[in-house]
C-alpha cells in the first residue's frame, strides 16, 4: 500500500471513531429531545376548549371548530414538552481600581 493509501485510510478510521463517540454520548445524554409527554393534555395535543364549559350546553367556537377541543396551551399542541427559551448574560469581572 501507498502512502495515499495509508493516509486515506487513516482519515475514514478517524472519522469513523469520532462518529461512534459522538452517537455513544447523544444516546446518553440526548440534547435536544426526546420530549415528554405534556402533563396537560398528556400528549394529545388537544384539551377541552372553554366554550364547552359555558352554561348553555352549547359546544362549539371558532377556536375549536365546533370540535370542543382547542390546542393545549402548555405545549403549543405538539403533544410534548418543549425547553423555554432562556437568556443568559454573562458580564466580565469588574477589575479594582
Amino acid at each position: 500500500m501507498g502512502p495515499v493509501v495509508l493516509s486515506q485510510l487513516a482519515t475514514g478510521l478517524s472519522v469513523l471513531a469520532g462518529a461512534v463517540i459522538v452517537k455513544s454520548v447523544m444516546d446518553q445524554n440526548p440534547m435536544a429531545g426526546p420530549f415528554s409527554r405534556c402533563p396537560t393534555c398528556n400528549g394529545t395535543g388537544r384539551v377541552t376548549c372553554l366554550c364547552s364549559r359555558w352554561s348553555d350546553g352549547d359546544v362549539g367556537c371558532s377556536t375549536c371548530s365546533g370540535s370542543g377541543r382547542m390546542a393545549c396551551s402548555s405545549c403549543g399542541g405538539s403533544g410534548t414538552g418543549r425547553p423555554l427559551p432562556a437568556k443568559i448574560a454573562i458580564r466580565p469581572p469588574s477589575r479594582p481600581s
